[in-house]
C-alpha cells in the first residue's frame, strides 16, 4: 500500500463530493441567506456528534465574519439551555440523516416559539428536511472512508455548505477586513488593521540632515539613525531622503565625495505617510514603492518620525 496514493484517493473523493454540491442548490439557500439576512436575532447552530462539531466551527466562522451566531448543543438545549434561543432567531439544525433525535426534539419547542428554522441533511425527504423552513441537501454519493461509515465526505460537504452561507452573508454585508479585524484584535490581521504608525513609530535619534551638511555629517546621521536612511531636511520641511545606496553611488568618485553636500545626492521624492494611517497602509505603501522605511509626517506634512519594514511585519 503507498501512503500518498491512500490521500490522494481521499482528496479525489471528497473534492468530487463537493462539486457535486452545486447541483444540489435549490432556491432554499437564497431564502435562507435573505432570511437570515434580514432577521434582527442571532443564527444559532446545533448538531450531534460530528455534525455538532462542524456545526461549531461554522458558528465561529460565521461570529467572525459579521453574523451573530453561536453554537447550541441538542443535548444541552432540552435540559434547560433552551432559553439561550429567543424567538427572532433563526435555528440551523444539522443532522447528516435527518432522523437525529436529539435534533428532532428541538422541533416543537421552535415551532412553538415562532423560529424560523434552516437545516442541512442528506435526504431532503427526511423528517428534518421536512419539518424546517429551509432545507440544504448536503447528500454525497461516497465517504471517503474505505469502509463507508465514518463520516468524511459527509463532514467536508456540511463545512463547505456552512462557508458558502458564511461568505454570501459576507457578500451582501460588503464585511471588509477592517470589520474582520475588529472581530479578530489578538491577531496579525487585526494588528495591522487597528494598531495606528503613530503606535510603533520611531521618535528618537531620528537620522536628519540639512542640505549643506557634507558627507561626513550626512555619513555620521545615518549610521547614528541606525535605519539606512537620511532624512534632507530645509529648515523644518522635508525636502529629500538620502539611502546607503545613494551614498556608496556618491564615492565611486573618491575625489569630489567629500565636497558633496546632502542636497547634491538626496533623492527629492522621500516616501512619506500620515502618522494616523494602519500598519496595513505603511505595508502596502511600502510593497508599491519597494522602500523599507518610510517617514511618517503630521496633518501639516512636518517630520513626527519613521517607520520600517519590521514595524508592520508583525
Amino acid at each position: 500500500m503507498k501512503i500518498n496514493e491512500v490521500a490522494r484517493n481521499v482528496f479525489e473523493i471528497e473534492s468530487k463530493e463537493i462539486l457535486g454540491l452545486s447541483d444540489l442548490l435549490t432556491e432554499d439557500f437564497e431564502s435562507a441567506i435573505q432570511a437570515v439576512l434580514e432577521t434582527k436575532g442571532k443564527l444559532i447552530v446545533s448538531g450531534m456528534g460530528k455534525s455538532g462539531i462542524v456545526g461549531n466551527k461554522i458558528a465561529a466562522t460565521l461570529a467572525s465574519t459579521g453574523t451573530p451566531s453561536f453554537f447550541l448543543h441538542p443535548g444541552e438545549a432540552y435540559h434547560g439551555d433552551l432559553g439561550m434561543i429567543e424567538s427572532l432567531d433563526i435555528v440551523l439544525l444539522i443532522s447528516n440523516s435527518g432522523e437525529t433525535d436529539e435534533i428532532l426534539k428541538l422541533i416543537p419547542f421552535l415551532k412553538s416559539q415562532g423560529n424560523r428554522t434552516l437545516s442541512m441533511s442528506g435526504n431532503p425527504q427526511s423528517t428534518l428536511a421536512k419539518n424546517t423552513d429551509y432545507h440544504l441537501n448536503i447528500s454525497v454519493q461516497k465517504e471517503a472512508c474505505p469502509l463507508q461509515l465514518a463520516p468524511t465526505s459527509s463532514t467536508t460537504a456540511t463545512m463547505v455548505m456552512g462557508d458558502a452561507i458564511a461568505v454570501s452573508l459576507m457578500k451582501l454585508k460588503d464585511f471588509q477586513d477592517f470589520n474582520f479585524a475588529k472581530f479578530h484584535p489578538g491577531g496579525n490581521l487585526g494588528k495591522k488593521l487597528l494598531v495606528k504608525i503613530k503606535d510603533v513609530m520611531k521618535t528618537k535619534d531620528l537620522p536628519i540632515c540639512h542640505q549643506k551638511d557634507r558627507m561626513k555629517d550626512v555619513v555620521h546621521s545615518i549610521t547614528q539613525g541606525g535605519e539606512g536612511v537620511g532624512i534632507v531636511l530645509n529648515e523644518d520641511k522635508i525636502v529629500g531622503v538620502i539611502s546607503d545606496g545613494d551614498i556608496r553611488r556618491s564615492m565611486e568618485n573618491e575625489r569630489l565625495f567629500f565636497t558633496l553636500t546632502a542636497k547634491d545626492i538626496m533623492s527629492t521624492n522621500p516616501k512619506t505617510i500620515l502618522y494616523s494611517k494602519s500598519l496595513t497602509d505603511a505595508y502596502n505603501m511600502m510593497g508599491e514603492e519597494r522602500v523599507n522605511t518610510l517617514i511618517v509626517v503630521g496633518e501639516s506634512g512636518e517630520l513626527l518620525g519613521t517607520i520600517q519594514s519590521h514595524d508592520v511585519n508583525i
